[in-house]
């Protein structure tokens, strides 16, 4: 029992150092993204004249997530050739100052191209800011404390997203008192705009070169990004095991969006009175908070757990235990399973994701880490695209369906049997 205990004791966050720092610029930039995806949605989903279908969300989930997969190429050859520190400070900067933009749409209740225009750069620009926070990571901390670092900084900025989207609903109710529905929702995206420039602000606490890359004899023009995308895949494709690990959490992110497009149409149509928005609005703020509780027991667990069970072995125990809610909540879909089924599948993919961060990391030299995280994001975006798209599809208006989670179970258990072998996840 003595053994086990010192096993689980954290001691790996004294190690940390200066990636405190950029824990920092994540969980600032991640929380002030919760706080703007929160005005979008009560602007697009949540607002009484306008009525929201399985297919708006998934064009919503589209128009936040498919930038990456246009800028991705560009992005990774930029964060293998230039300053990483700075790449985060003018991102952050540029990100605030888009913002502005985006809040003069809403002003003037504009829902139509110039809007999802705006939204598609604000967006594209946080992948950049995301990818770069993963390549930096392993230049801060070393090799046997990677998964606790992933641990706390992927979750921890999970949850400032949740508690960014919660602070947003609040400041919304506030500002609902003083000005129309879209204006409040522009104020919050103001207020989103200065959270971006003190996460560009946090970014100057950074050496411009501690954060990599190394330098390179010949480094790729920007201009190259889809040549050196393709050689940033090359890369993964040649190393099998980080390629089947970003395929599986790709798989894993798909299923997860799909659930969180189901539960956002059944609360605003189905759980609650279609007719009070807000009502849906805060049942599927609770989901996402206790999502979130479960995506933080998923993180705390994974870094102990992997010290005594092999993270491979772990990985797959995990993907394989996130299609058992799916299953239950197929066949009894209520308020009560539908939150139980968040809470236990965002604790399985979350160990999942931690777990084969850290090994995608491990495994890539610095040179190509841009690239290959590149190549990690727009492969997950692309599932969680899809999955939202192929939810959509499926659902009926009321949200009620047992197809999508027996069919999410399905894939997570294929993923883990045939995928997470001996012979391929190694």
């Amino acid at each position: 029992m003595a053994k086990l205990t010192a096993q689980l004791r954290p001691e790996w966050f004294p190690h940390f150092g200066r990636f405190w720092r950029l824990i920092a610029i994540r969980w600032m930039g991640q929380g002030t993204d919760g706080l703007y995806q929160s005005a979008l949605a009560a602007f697009l989903l949540f607002s009484p004249e306008r009525a929201a279908s399985a297919q708006s969300a998934a064009l919503a989930f589209a128009v936040v997530l498919l930038p990456y997969s246009l800028v991705g190429p560009i992005v990774g050859t930029l964060l293998d050739k230039y300053s990483r520190r700075q790449i985060l400070l003018t991102a952050n900067s540029l990100r605030a100052f888009t913002l502005v933009f985006v809040a003069l749409v809403l002003v003037f209740g504009n829902t139509g191209a110039l809007l999802t225009l705006t939204v598609l750069v604000s967006f594209g620009i946080n992948r950049l800011i995301l990818a770069g926070l993963s390549a930096a990571t392993p230049r801060l901390v070393s090799e046997e404390n990677l998964i606790g670092a992933n641990a706390l900084s992927v979750t921890g900025g999970t949850i400032a997203i949740v508690l960014g989207g919660g602070l947003g609903v609040g400041l919304r109710k506030v500002f609902n008192t003083i000005a129309n529905p879209d204006q409040a929702d522009a104020l919050l995206v103001v207020v989103a705009a200065l959270g971006y420039l003190a996460a560009a602000l946090l970014a100057l606490r950074m050496g411009k070169s501690e954060l990599g890359p190394e330098p390179h004899q010949i480094a790729p023009a920007w201009f190259e990004g889809f040549n050196e995308m393709r050689a940033g895949f090359s890369y993964l494709w040649a190393r099998q095991t980080s390629f089947v690990a970003i395929v599986v959490v790709a798989i894993q992110r798909g299923g997860l969006t799909a659930l969180t497009l189901m539960a956002l149409i059944l609360e605003r149509n189905t759980f609650n009175d279609a007719q009070n928005p807000d009502a849906g609005l805060g049942g599927f703020a609770l989901a996402l908070v206790l999502s979130g509780l479960g995506i933080t027991l998923g993180a705390v667990i994974t870094p102990p757990i992997t010290r005594i069970v092999d993270r491979f072995l772990w990985s797959r125990w995990a993907m394989a235990a996130a299609a058992v809610m799916p299953i239950v909540f197929a066949f009894a879909q209520n308020e009560t399973t539908l939150i139980a089924t968040g809470f236990f599948t965002g604790m399985a993919g979350q160990a999942v994701k931690v777990t084969n961060d850290a090994i995608v990391q491990q495994r890539t030299n610095d040179i190509f880490r841009g690239r290959v995280f590149a190549v990690y994001d727009v492969v997950v975006n692309g599932a969680i695209v899809s999955g939202a798209l192929l939810c959509a599809f499926f659902l009926p208006p009321s949200g009620l369906t047992p197809v999508v989670p027996m069919a999410i179970a399905l894939v997570y258990l294929c993923a883990a049997l045939l995928l997470m072998n001996k012979r391929v996840f190694r």
